[in-house]
């Protein structure tokens, strides 16, 4: 019965450092989060959603 248990124990740790492995190949791969570099200035809509809260429209 305790021979199953490492079993299940080392498979859960192999899944673990493979999980951990492609983690850090993501964040590495996805360029440590860099953000653009000329961010958009022109306002944007989604349906009737406006791009800016709705006090700073009523405000102009």
């Amino acid at each position: 019965m305790s021979g199953s248990i490492v079993v299940v124990l080392v498979l859960l740790a192999a899944i673990a450092v493979v999980a951990i492995a492609a983690t850090v190949r993501a964040v590495l791969h996805d360029g440590r989060g860099e953000v653009r570099s000329d961010p958009s200035e022109e306002p944007w809509a989604a349906g009737n959603l406006p791009s800016e809260p709705y006090v700073l429209i009523r405000l102009k």
